[in-house]
């Protein structure tokens, strides 16, 4: 079996998630090569070769660092044609998924995204894919010669199991049709770790009583080494940045852990923290819904635990 994983940047570095499908696809017990496209750091590239990638395809054109959904599919079928890859591993993401999709169509692959663990083939191809915002997981069996998976974070063990990879150029064909949609501006979130890729999360909710109280929200998160989130009352308050609101419909994470200071725990809230490691819920209300899905749970009043709990953090350092 070959396994083409498809490698997706950020300013030219390497995404944690995409690290992580290639440890995934090398769990397969296959061979793998990788693909970047557009610019992308040589070293950072080579790296990828630490995680199970025996050869890295760089289409090195600047065209694509528009991270065109339509540009992105058909390059990544014509690599998959070249290699002859029976499977295509990629991070399920923004981009990651709608390629996916598109990849499937045109290769008349089997596709299934937000998979959560390696497949068993012990009869046949099956995935068991997280469903229903997390509360479910299907079991799918993948009929099709070829097949394409988006799997979710933290599906795949991160571990160093090999030296550099090879890189080789990739020339590619772009169709000029398939930049009839352009990307016409960015909107880059800030903070020093964003939440997509943080490892741990320290989100606040109205029980933070106003945004002139997040500087302890903000401390504990620095001591940490954390992303700061928030609920959606929050962000519609303004009293956080919208970037930051965590939940259904905003961002979902699956860090290591997940810090919830002052947020009830409403489903919606709940749907897009659901697959973190751990939780931590601080809230003074006991019979807080939230508790219900807590690893662990402090019932106490926010502004007394967090400075606490974040000189007790430095202390451990």
């Amino acid at each position: 079996m070959n396994i083409l994983v498809f490698i997706e940047t950020a300013e030219g570095k390497i995404r944690k998630t995409s690290l992580e499908a290639v440890a995934y696809a090398k769990a397969m017990g296959a061979s793998v090569t990788a693909i970047v496209l557009g610019t992308a750091d040589n070293n950072e590239m080579q790296s990828v070769g630490k995680y199970g990638a025996t050869k890295v395809l760089h289409a090195n054109d600047a065209k694509l660092d528009q991270q065109v959904i339509q540009v992105y599919s058909s390059v990544l079928a014509k690599a998959m044609e070249d290699e002859n890859a029976d499977v295509l591993v990629l991070a399920n993401s923004s981009l990651g998924t709608p390629v996916a999709a598109k990849v499937a169509i045109k290769t008349k692959a089997s596709f299934a995204s937000n998979v959560a663990e390696l497949p068993n083939t012990s009869s046949g191809f099956t995935v068991k894919r997280s469903i229903y915002t997390g509360k479910a997981f299907a079991h799918v069996e993948l009929k099709n010669a070829k097949k394409v998976i988006a799997i979710r974070k933290n599906a795949a063990e991160l571990k160093e199991v090999g030296g550099n990879a090879q890189v080789v150029g990739y020339s590619v064909t772009l169709n000029d049709a398939d930049f009839n949609t352009k990307t016409v501006s960015h909107e880059k979130a800030t903070g020093d770790i964003l939440l997509p890729e943080a490892e741990i999360v320290v989100s606040g909710g109205r029980g933070m009583k106003g945004p002139e109280h997040w500087g302890i929200i903000e401390d504990l998160a620095k001591a940490l080494h954390a992303a700061t989130g928030c609920s959606k009352p929050v962000s519609d308050m303004g009293w956080r940045p919208h970037h930051e609101h965590v939940g259904q419909t905003g961002v979902k994470v699956a860090p290591q852990l997940y810090i919830a200071v002052g947020i009830s725990g409403a489903i919606q809230h709940l749907a897009g923290v659901n697959s973190s490691k751990c939780i931590v819920v601080i809230n003074k209300d006991a019979d807080a819904p939230f508790f219900k899905a807590a690893d662990y749970g402090i019932v106490g009043d926010a502004f007394e635990v967090l400075p606490k709990l974040t000189q007790a953090v430095l202390a451990a350092k």
